[in-house]
């Protein structure tokens, strides 16, 4: 069935700013206006951040919604996937290991697109961040990705994440290996198109 229901997450120190969040945002308010769409400012925090997305989507029909998250995102979007077992999941350059990658990021930040606004990353989000891959390595095997319900988008030249980690995290699902690019899908325009396809939106 066609998705009725589209969440976006964004990535770390990111926002529903995000040059990514807006080109689909755009889509979906030009071409698919009936759609329920949602892209809220996460948390710094991963357990209010997860805990703001169930609320929020908690009356959703779960066989016609779908997640894209890019980033740490994506590791959130395939953490509410095998939560909730929503119809369809696109990752873009998921964070695979975000408590190990993130520790060294605890300290005061600003956001990415209004440096302006700071926030906190707090110790004790990298052990809610464990908790969360362990929930992943728990439920994977029970509800394996299939090419129908999950799509991702993997750069080989992210210079943030490592491509070899993010291919076996989205072992399952249907995979575009890009053989440059960069952290941030700075070309996904030329991408745009075949996440459409696969999300199969209503309205």
């Amino acid at each position: 069935m066609p998705t009725t229901h589209l969440l976006y997450l964004h990535g770390f120190r990111s926002s529903p700013s995000s040059m990514k969040a807006q080109k689909v945002a755009a889509r979906v308010s030009a071409q698919h206006p009936g759609l329920v769409w949602w892209c809220p400012q996460l948390p710094a925090s991963p357990a209010e951040a997860m805990a703001l997305v169930r609320s929020g989507t908690a009356a959703w029909p779960r066989d016609t919604t779908a997640i894209v998250g890019s980033s740490l995102g994506g590791f959130y979007a395939r953490w509410l996937a095998l939560q909730t077992g929503c119809a369809r999941t696109v990752l873009l350059n998921p964070a695979v290991f975000p408590a190990r990658d993130l520790l060294k990021h605890v300290g005061e930040h600003s956001s990415w697109h209004n440096p302006a606004e700071r926030f906190v990353f707090h110790p004790g989000y990298v052990d809610e961040l464990r908790a969360q891959e362990a929930d992943i390595q728990r439920l994977a095997p029970l509800h394996p990705a299939t090419p129908d319900t999950q799509f991702a988008i993997v750069a080989q030249g992210d210079e943030v994440l490592d491509w070899r980690e993010m291919l076996a995290f989205c072992r399952g699902g249907s995979t575009t290996l890009l053989p440059g690019s960069d952290h941030a899908i700075s070309d996904f325009d030329r991408h745009i198109d075949a996440v459409f396809h696969f999300l199969d939106l209503a309205g």
